[in-house]
Parts: C-alpha cells; structure tokens; sequence
C-alpha cells in the first residue's frame, strides 16, 4: 500500500492515518466538516488535499448510520482500488450497500476493537490499535487484492486481524461492547441525583463500573441504531436477571427463615454465575486469564512516586504484571496495587519495604 485516502477524520479515521503515515504511506484526509480534517493534518496525520487518482485504499471512518452513503458515493466515484469501512457494526452496512446494486468485490467490512472516551482528531494517536483485535468481514465476493490491502492496513497499525462473519461480529461486539456501555450509564446515572455525601464514599468499583458512561452519547446513540435488535436480547436477558435478584434481596429481608435461605441462595447463583463468565475474559496479551496476588503500597499523590515504585521492582528483578490506583478521599494520597504472579508476591513486598515504602496488608 502506498496510497490511502481516509474519509472522516474523529479518534479511529486520524489513528489510523497517523499509524499509515509512519509506515510511509501517503495518506489524504476528507471530512463532512473541512475544519476537522486540516485539524487531522496539522497533526501529520497527512493532507487534507485531494488525491490526483486512484488510491490504493479507502478507509471510511464515518458514523455507522452514514456508512453506507459514505461508502456507496466513494464507490460510485471511483476513488480508490479497494474500500473499508471501521464502523462499529457490520451486517447493516453490508445490507444497505447491497440494496444498493454495488458491486462489493472492492470492499471489505472492518472494526478496529480500540477506542477511548474522548473522540475527534486531538484525541488520536498512532498506537491506539496496538495489540488490539482488528475485525475483518470478507464476503464470498470480497477480491483477494482488497483482503491483502485490509490486512496490510491491520500490519501497519500494529493490531492483530480476526476474521469473522459480519452479523456473528455483530451480536458478539453487543454483548462485550454496546450492552456493557448501556448498563455502564445506567448504573452511572443513579449518582445523577444522589446525595454529595454518598457520591463522596466512590471507590474504585464504582469508578471501573462507570468509566466508559463518559463517552459521547451522539456517538452512541449512532452506534446502538445500527446494532439494536442483539443488544436489546442481551438487556432483556440482563433485565430478568435483575428481576430474579430484586425477588432474592426482597426475600432476604423476610422474618420467614425459609424465604431467607431461597434468597441467599437466589443471590449466591447470580454471583456464582458471574464468577463463571469473568474467569472467561481473556487476560494479558489475549491469553488465558492468570491469577496474580496483589501487592499494595501507599504512597503520596507528589511527581515521582510511580517512577520510584516501578524502578524498586524492577531491581527487585520483579516484573509487574498489572496496576491500579485508588485515590484516598479528601487527602494526597493513595494506594498503588501491584499485581504479580504469586511466587514474586512476598520478594516484591519485603524488596519495597526495605527501600522505606509502606506495604498495606
């Protein structure tokens, strides 16, 4: 690939023109909204200039309800040897260029499984693919040329390509993705109205529950459009789960000791069950998920602190596998949650407390 031309220019279209031009491709950026795309080039994402002809490939990176029009126009126009779209969703678009009487040998269906809260070009970077799942949907019609062309954009945005059929995609990015964001902002809004007091006693549950509910919800009420049917299955299964709990919690409240004992055991199925589905979620690197023991450091919230503590496990010969901070209430302090396998747990611990750290037990 040595040409690209990158129709809308938000988070996923300047990633990716930002991961091409590093590679040396040379990448054209075109936006509905001209100012965007000479922001997505002030940034080296490319230029905001026409492209004399043809180029090797086009990479639509519009909303999923403007897919297809995108796709279809750009098609029709003849600006490129193949097409891709990054929607968010796959069968609908695939269904509408179809409708349409196009000819669907140039064109591929992706979704890059990478994204932030933040949207529009300033939120880019060209690493923001790196290591992540990139969604390919070929069609029995889809030409080899456009399948090389997509893998070789999947290669220079360091993602990794997984082939997939598009409604099968669909129904398995409703239930990691839409439905999740959904039951996010749900529990996110019970804190809308709630006393200062209690918003106040947040931890780091309720933020890791509610961290994506900060995202743009024109975004995803486009997104939700295009992919409602699954993720309204998926709700109404969670729906009769709440529904079965409510009844456990109600029950637990009973003078009836019998009643007592079904709700206890109404509630400890949900959470066995939920034991069940998280152990399945892939871990480091896409492996299968490790157990790692914590070890937990107070420390002050001053420049440095993290350095310091990363720089005394490594000499430690330690390796940390993962991390987590909890910011104290009201005070400059936290603590920092070291995750590593369990047999370096105990070195690590006595490593940081001789160099003077405060060990939580």
């Amino acid at each position: 690939m040595r040409t690209a031309l990158v129709i809308g220019t938000g988070l996923i279209g300047t990633s990716a023109a930002l991961a091409l031009v590093g590679r040396g491709v040379v990448v054209h950026l075109a936006d509905h909204d001209p100012e965007q795309a000479r922001t997505a080039a002030a940034l080296g994402a490319g230029t905001d200039e026409e492209p004399a002809g043809p180029v090797d490939l086009a990479i639509v990176a519009a909303p999923p309800a403007h897919v297809a029009a995108t796709l279809a126009d750009a098609m029709r126009r003849g600006v490129a040897r193949g097409y891709l779209d990054v929607a968010s969703v796959k069968g609908g678009p695939r269904r509408e260029l179809e409708s349409l009487g196009l000819d669907l040998s140039a064109y591929i269906g992706s979704h890059p499984m990478s994204g932030r809260e933040k949207s529009g070009p300033l939120a880019a970077t060209e690493d923001l693919f790196e290591g992540r799942p990139w969604v390919l949907t070929p069609t029995r019609d889809t030409d080899t040329e456009v399948l090389n062309l997509a893998l070789e954009l999947v290669s220079h945005c360091r993602a990794v390509p997984v082939v997939m059929d598009a409604d099968a995609h669909d129904r398995a990015v409703a239930l990691v993705s839409h439905m999740p964001h959904l039951v996010s902002s749900m529990v996110a809004a019970r804190l809308e109205n709630a006393e200062e007091a209690a918003v106040r006693l947040c931890g780091q549950g309720i933020r890791d529950v509610t961290r994506i509910a900060a995202s743009d919800p024109r975004m995803w009420i486009d997104i939700l459009s295009a992919n409602p049917g699954p993720v309204a299955d998926l709700l109404a299964d969670v729906s009769a789960d709440l529904d079965e709990t409510v009844q456990a919690l109600r029950a637990l409240q009973s003078s009836d000791e019998a009643k007592r004992r079904e709700g206890a055991t109404g509630i400890e199925d949900v959470l066995r069950r939920g034991n069940a589905g998280q152990i399945r979620v892939p871990g480091k690197h896409g492996a299968a998920p490790t157990v790692y023991e914590s070890v937990v450091v107070l420390i002050n919230d001053q420049p440095g602190q993290l350095a310091r503590i990363f720089a005394d496990a490594g000499a430690a010969g330690v390796n940390i596998e993962d991390v987590r901070i909890e910011h104290a209430t009201g005070q400059q302090a936290g603590l920092v949650e070291l995750m590593v396998k369990p047999v370096v747990a105990p070195v690590l611990a006595a490593a940081l407390r001789e160099r003077g750290w405060a060990i939580r037990q």
